[in-house]
């Protein structure tokens, strides 16, 4: 790809299809590259946002609802509101099919139904938290730049569009080859000869950067928050830049994660949330959750007289067989709903 193709002016019409009306985005939360992650840190409403979940928001009272709260940690998406996406209302649609239920119904734009499928209903976009016999629900997104979004927070915050669907920020997918900012002094990014940029040491010390001070916000607020729930649960894709950012050393190496990054200033290393708040949460789907419903997704490819081989099975997962990522998979969302229902029981709940 061209330094040209990658100035933010041409980049610019594909972050605003992102975005769902009527919801606009703010083309300065436009963050194509590492370096231009760490100057959002300063960005005033990326700074303000920051402040407000690491230090003043809090779980919403529910009335009735008494017998305790969990935690839902989930990824943001490409297209914003998260709650439109295929991924979350798969998530969803599983969490409400289970007894979840929101503690106010959808009140939000009607202009966003119309991503839903026919047999949708429009609760699946509710941002209320969840409630089942007494247990609250609390869902949350894990964002960059933002860190943390309460999932009340996902369509407005402040009695205006809420950053969390105002921004763009595909800037720290090194593997994608175009998270790069070639018009910037400092890039060192390089082309490579099929097209797509490699990063430069600015890059990586950028990546870096950032990502610390992602976990860091996030082992703030969560540190903060986690006396409400009995358990706060992270659902997030292995190998993924969310997964990093909550992963200690020892879920690193486990999983092949990449642990240090050689940038400007030598070699730098990675730091997750548990690495600063060991036990502050779990991390999930981990490696025999996956594998179950990997076995479970063969048997209904093959039941559905779909390949179902090894390399089938692998790509289908992948892709989430129509959810955008693994994590939308009935096969895996199943297990999920299960381990909230022993959190709920934990809670002295029997769901």
């Amino acid at each position: 790809m061209s330094p040209d193709a990658l100035l933010p002016s041409a980049r610019l019409p594909g972050s605003q299809r992102k975005i769902r009306a009527p919801f606009v985005l703010d083309p300065s939360l436009c963050l194509y590259s590492p370096q231009s992650n760490v100057d959002a840190l300063s960005h005033p409403r990326v700074a303000g946002w920051l402040e407000k979940v690491q230090h003043h928001w809090g779980p919403t009272p529910v009335p009735g609802a008494d017998r305790g709260r969990l935690a839902l940690l989930l990824p943001c998406t490409k297209y914003k509101p998260y709650p439109t996406s295929r991924e979350h209302r798969a998530v969803n649609a599983a969490l409400q099919a289970a007894g979840w239920r929101p503690a106010a119904s959808y009140d939000g734009p009607t202009e966003l139904l119309a991503v839903l499928d026919d047999d949708e209903h429009p609760d699946l976009l509710a941002t209320a938290p969840l409630v089942r016999d007494g247990v609250v629900l609390d869902r949350f997104v894990i964002s960059e730049p933002l860190a943390l979004v309460p999932y009340e927070l996902t369509l407005y915050a402040d009695g205006e569009q809420s950053p969390a669907t105002s921004y763009d920020d595909p800037g720290l997918f090194v593997a994608r080859g175009t998270s790069v900012s070639p018009e910037r002094s400092d890039c060192t990014a390089r082309p490579r000869p099929d097209g797509s940029w490699a990063w430069g040491p600015a890059e990586r010390e950028a990546y870096v950067v950032m990502h610390n001070a992602m976990a860091a916000a996030l082992t703030t607020a969560l540190t903060r928050l986690a006396p409400h729930y009995g358990r706060v649960l992270a659902w997030v894709s292995p190998g993924l830049t969310h997964r990093s950012f909550l992963a200690d050393d020892a879920l690193r190496l486990a999983e092949g994660m990449s642990r240090t990054r050689r940038g400007t200033s030598g070699v730098l290393t990675l730091r997750g949330v548990l690495d600063e708040a060991p036990g502050l949460l779990d991390v999930m789907p981990d490696e025999k959750q996956i594998h179950a419903a990997r076995e479970a997704l063969a048997q209904r490819l093959e039941d559905e007289r779909r390949p179902h081989g090894e390399a089938s099975v692998r790509a289908v997962f992948a892709r989430g067989d129509g959810h955008d990522t693994p994590l939308g998979l009935p096969e895996l969302a199943a297990l999920l709903v299960a381990r909230l229902d022993e959190e709920a029981e934990a809670l002295g709940v029997v769901g």
